[in-house]
């Protein structure tokens, strides 16, 4: 059956509201986007502030010191690297601007108030074409994805807005102009699952990369591995958990020999919060417990026991 005109019209509206919030949006956030070149690679990056901080992906500057910043009017300008981390896969650059020099420059939004299925927006130099847009949906929020460090990354944004190499590090955004998310990854050969860094955690890492050049995290200094919890043991020690972290080996010298932790000890909780595996171990490392006294509940063969951990902080950044 043939669509109405009035149907047609609705339709057509439609459309064109659509395309007019695009382009607010690009209008809005493209011209504080710009194009990283560091070294061998290349990639995309959002400028934050007006006196030139650029956000981007750590693994776009490559633990590069100095790239190079091309705003979208030509402008380029040196780079230098203010703080990076690869365990979130941010970097803060703060590009050269020169006296009286005005800096476009966007606006981070709230990734909590997202919605699944609300419009995204990436803006990019894929490939090296300059300042590229593509738009879909938010696919899913609150995804865990796998960084290039090992480290567990949480709170990812999935969207179906198409991106590629080149596009990591450009923003994700509202159709009010306001950046939610950082692009970080693709799966490939699939279609349609790009994921981004929420600008929740975005603004905290900046914030911590231009205050201490780096995030601090604690470490106790075991290497483990996931292993299953048998249920008779569990049973035995009234354990809600199915699984925790077998210690393969103890760094000599680490807060976990002077603890007295052993290989083969397993990690079943952290200052009261259940272990059930690596990541769960890598998520309570963070910078509130260095040189703070923290109750781990171990099973050393049959016998459960608290060993008091006094986490330092890692120097692997």
């Amino acid at each position: 059956m043939a669509l109405q005109p009035d149907r047609l019209e609705h339709d057509g509206d439609l459309l064109d509201a659509y395309s007019r919030a695009v382009i607010d949006a690009v209008d809005a956030v493209g011209p504080a986007v710009v194009k990283i070149d560091a070294g061998p690679g290349a990639g995309s990056g959002v400028v934050v502030a007006p006196d030139g901080l650029v956000l981007t992906n750590s693994h776009v500057v490559n633990r590069t010191a100095r790239t190079t910043v091309t705003l979208p009017d030509g402008r380029s300008r040196r780079g230098d690297v203010v703080g990076d981390d690869p365990d979130t896969d941010l970097a803060v650059l703060r590009m050269a601007v020169h006296d009286g020099e005005s800096v476009p420059w966007a606006r981070f939004g709230d990734s909590r108030t997202l919605r699944v299925g609300q419009i995204a927006i990436a803006i990019g130099n894929p490939f090296g074409f300059h300042h590229s847009v593509t738009a879909g949906v938010v696919s899913a929020l609150g995804r865990s994805l796998r960084g290039r460090s090992g480290r567990l990354m949480d709170d990812v944004i999935q969207t179906d807005a198409a991106l590629n190499p080149g596009n990591s590090g450009g923003p994700l955004v509202t159709t009010l102009g306001e950046v939610i998310g950082i692009n970080t990854a693709m799966i490939l050969p699939a279609q349609g699952l790009c994921f981004a860094i929420a600008s929740n955690t975005a603004r905290f890492v900046a914030g911590r990369l231009i205050r201490d050049g780096k995030i601090r995290r604690s470490y106790i200094g075991v290497a483990g591995q996931n292993v299953p919890v048998p249920r008779a043991v569990a049973r035995a020690h009234q354990l809600a958990i199915t699984s925790a972290v077998l210690i393969a080996s103890v760094e000599a010298n680490s807060p976990a020999a002077v603890a007295g932790l052993s290989k083969g000890d397993l990690i079943l909780g952290f200052n009261g919060q259940p272990i059930t595996g690596i990541d769960d171990l890598h998520r309570r490392l963070t910078e509130d417990h260095i040189g703070t006294p923290v109750p781990l509940m171990v099973l050393r063969g049959v016998e459960r026991r608290y060993v008091t951990v006094i986490p330092a902080e890692s120097q692997r950044n």
